[in-house]
This record gives structure tokens, C-alpha cells and sequence, in this order.
């Protein structure tokens, strides 16, 4: 007697997306950074000792938490400014890279401290920025028809100057001679 529910014989399993690389070896990155972190900070504290490596621990996240307030404040200021002039804020102030090298500050760790305060250095946030921009560039012109990459792609060819003009759409209907409107009251 056949119940309708597929057999074990016909159906077949779908396959399973492929994991991206960085979805299959991040958390082994993140592993073998914190066993680096742990390991540098124990071999600075046998030469040294333990107070001076609880100092410039401190010392980071101090210092991490002043760039990312000079930085969180100097984009206010921007964006104040481009919306009192009426304009957009400017692109390039390396803002949102001067606070991710004040965030690497703040966590604790040696190795995380020399990359936050190699990405407070000016060329440095300039080359990031490049390669960060091109890599987003590729990643959306191989995006796939329909998705969230191809939607950027149609954005872009529509507007190449990236210009975005805030409006509303009114439309006036006229009453038939004869028809009341309405009074216009809140």
C-alpha cells in the first residue's frame, strides 16, 4: 500500500553547500592566535616578570580606549559638519580603521597590541583600505544573479556616481467636478 511519503530508495539526500575557507579555518586562526598570545606573554613575563606584562597589558588597554574616543569623536564631528554644510561626510578620514587598531589595543595580548598600533599608522590604513575595497569589488562582481551582491552590481550601473537623492512620491489626485475633498485637519 503506497502512503504517498517517498521511499528511502527515491529520495536522495541534498548535497550540503560547500563551507568557505574562512567559515572552515577561522576558528582554528582564533585557536592558534590565543595559544600565540598566551604562550608570547609567558615568555615576556620569564624574562621580565609578571608585573611589567600586567603593565603594558594595562598600558593597551588604556591606550585603546583613547584612540577609539579621539576617533568615535573625530567622526561625529565630521558627520556634524557634512550635515550642517548638507552634504555627506568624507570618505577616507580612516576612522573606522583607527578604531579597530584601538580596539586590537585593548585586547589583551602582545601580538594584537603591535597589529593595533601598526593600524594607527597612516600608509598602513591607506594600503588596508585599498586591498580591503578591491577584495569587496571581486567578491561583488562574482556574486551570483539574485543575490545581495547582485543588488550592490545593479545599484552601481544605475547610478554610477553612487548619489542618492532622498524624496517622496506625491500624487495628486484631482477631485471630479462636483466631489468634495475631505478637510485637511490633525
Amino acid at each position: 500500500m503506497t502512503t504517498g511519503a517517498p521511499t528511502s530508495a527515491t529520495t536522495a539526500r541534498p548535497r550540503r553547500p560547500r563551507r568557505s575557507r574562512l567559515r572552515r579555518y577561522l576558528p582554528l586562526g582564533v585557536a592558534a592566535w590565543l595559544v600565540l598570545e598566551i604562550w608570547l606573554l609567558t615568555r615576556v613575563a620569564g624574562v621580565a616578570g609578571g608585573f611589567t606584562v600586567v603593565l603594558l597589558l594595562v598600558a593597551g588597554a588604556v591606550a585603546g580606549s583613547v584612540v577609539i574616543k579621539r576617533a568615535g569623536r573625530r567622526a561625529f564631528q565630521n558627520l556634524n559638519e557634512a550635515l550642517r554644510h548638507g552634504g555627506s561626510p568624507a570618505r577616507g578620514g580612516g576612522n573606522g580603521l583607527t578604531m579597530l587598531g584601538g580596539l586590537l589595543l585593548m585586547i589583551p595580548g602582545l601580538i594584537s597590541d603591535a597589529a593595533g598600533l601598526l593600524l594607527l599608522l597612516p600608509p598602513v590604513q591607506k594600503a588596508v583600505a585599498r586591498s580591503t575595497e578591491s577584495a569587496l569589488r571581486q567578491r561583488l562582481r562574482r556574486a551570483a544573479p539574485g543575490s545581495l551582491g547582485d543588488a550592490f552590481q545593479q545599484a552601481r550601473i544605475h547610478r554610477p556616481d553612487g548619489k542618492v537623492v532622498q524624496g517622496e512620491v506625491i500624487r495628486e489626485q484631482r477631485p471630479e467636478p462636483g466631489e468634495q475633498r475631505p478637510p485637511l485637519t490633525r
